[in-house]
């Protein structure tokens, strides 16, 4: 039989980035077996990344530019099952940038802690290919296969650091709730399986616009499947894994857990529940608006009010994520057009500023110091002045200070909540940041006041040193000239 029936040119242009990652992160692991078995070696797999990175990039880019030369929104591929959009694509270059500069600064990383496998780099890719399905995909298979692809790889990535206990703990803590999160999701799918008799989503939203809003079977469906990923974006009260695994994983595996892996998710919510095409399940926003809501108030008050009682600066940064998910939510709650590019904005610099607030941990990761804490980084002026301003910008940045980029993704979210008239969530939005800015000025205190605990040299690379140098000027020009970055969000609008 012919499989060209079935497949097609165009099935194929839709997944070339992915099938670029799965088979350099397939090279990976071959070729760590066959020809890096010193762990010395292992740096020169950092190629093969670059490459992989390197053709999935040029994949998105002749996507982008299909797209524009053909006048068209969207292309589609294997029967409507992936959608390649502005959307997918945005989003896509998030992934790329986060794994790539997470790449550029493991190996150090991984060779102080004594855990520097090729197996790592691997699964950075793998995640990654997860993470493409879950920005392109439209049907509830896919979307679920590119979940579990990405969550999978995460729980081995959280454990990578086999000798420590907290370590250990921590991979198993996120697998076992991992599992009990995907549960609700499957439930959830299940139940709009059963009312589409598809798992298109353009089909499973005209069969739930057929139905009233409250009808119990949509209602029951809308909360599970939200349950399900509200656990991935770790909102409260699904947010136990968080700090957990963000204290327990290596840094750099935290940092990519916290940008991409949250980014990705943040894309998969907003495929199913948000927009104007047919990927929206607007026709029950009466039921589930609400519910997101009051999620959004709950995760800004937990994580925030969590986050001023933190000595480990890992575990503070976890409930500050827990956080900037509630403001992502928030522009889920608006749902209009600001809202969504709020979303997109606040995506795209929080990927810059969370990166590179956690790639200056990594840089205090030394031989039998762990760096992590509060008293780690005393004195950090003193010690290694670059470092400190660069994490005063990034601290700054995360709290919503203006001219920092992290003020024009607050900006574009309060100002969606005000246009759709959510004056109350506004306001309590705004009354978090000042609690933020309290606990993140406790470690630009502990930078800047207090003396050093330990005069220990930075653990520093050429890549850590770019890779801060980019996060840092980039979290900076983002909220100084926000024109060229705006109308790169914009690409990402549902709204056709």
């Amino acid at each position: 039989m012919n499989m060209s029936q079935f497949y097609t040119t165009q099935d194929h242009f839709t997944i070339v980035p992915a099938v670029m990652l799965a088979l350099f992160g397939c090279a990976v692991l071959l070729f760590d077996f066959l020809i890096f078995p010193d762990p010395r070696q292992r740096k020169w797999l950092l190629i093969f990344v670059a490459l992989a990175e390197a053709f999935t990039g040029y994949g998105l880019y002749r996507q982008s530019a299909w797209l524009a030369s053909q006048g068209a929104s969207e292309v589609t591929g294997f029967q409507g099952s992936i959608t390649v959009d502005g959307f997918g694509i945005f989003f896509n270059w998030i992934f790329l940038i986060a794994a790539l500069v997470v790449a550029l600064v493991s190996y150090k990383y991984l060779e102080i802690a004594g855990e520097h496998h090729g197996e790592y780099y691997g699964l950075i890719l793998f995640a990654q290919c997860g993470m493409y399905f879950l920005a392109t995909g439209s049907d509830l298979v896919t979307l679920f296969i590119g979940l579990e692809l990405m969550a999978l790889s995460f729980y081995v990535m959280v454990g990578f650091l086999r000798t420590e206990k907290r370590s250990n703990e921590a991979a198993i803590k996120y697998l076992l709730l991992g599992a009990f999160s995907t549960g609700f999701l499957v439930y959830g799918f299940s139940l709009l399986y059963g009312m589409a008799g598809s798992t298109k989503l353009s089909e499973v939203t005209a069969a739930i616009s057929q139905r009233p809003a409250w009808d119990p079977v949509v209602f029951l469906a809308m909360a599970t499947t939200a349950i399900g990923l509200l656990f991935k974006v770790s909102a409260a009260p699904f947010h136990m894994w968080a700090p957990d695994a963000y204290e327990g994983a290596p840094t750099t595996v935290t940092a990519y857990l916290s940008v991409a892996s949250k980014a990705a998710s943040i894309a998969f919510l907003l495929r199913l529940f948000a927009g104007q095409g047919p990927f929206a399940l607007q026709s029950s926003r009466e039921v589930w608006e609400p519910m997101i809501a009051a999620v959004a108030v709950l995760t800004l008050t937990l994580g925030n009010l969590a986050a001023i009682n933190q000595t480990n600066i890992k575990r503070l940064l976890a409930y500050s994520s827990i956080s900037h998910a509630g403001y992502m939510l928030l522009g889920l709650v608006a749902g209009n057009e600001t809202g969504i590019l709020g979303i997109a904005v606040y995506v795209m610099v929080y990927t810059f500023m969370n990166l590179g607030a956690f790639l200056v941990l990594v840089a205090l990761r030394r031989q039998n110091i762990i760096g992590e804490d509060l008293d780690d980084i005393a004195g950090l002026m003193q010690r290694s002045p670059g470092y400190a301003i660069l994490m005063l910008i990034f601290l700054l940045s995360l709290a919503g200070i203006p001219p920092t980029a992290g003020f024009l993704g607050k900006y574009y979210i309060f100002l969606a909540l005000v246009q759709t008239k959510h004056f109350a969530l506004a306001v309590v939005a705004t009354l978090y940041v000042a609690v933020a800015i309290y606990y993140y000025f406790k470690i630009v205190r502990s930078m800047f006041v207090r003396e050093p605990s330990d005069q220990a040299a930075m653990a520093t690379t050429f890549g850590l040193r770019v890779t801060l140098a980019v996060t840092g000027v980039l979290t900076l020009l983002i909220g100084i000239y926000p024109d060229p970055f705006l109308q790169l969000a914009k690409t990402s609008s549902l709204f056709h």
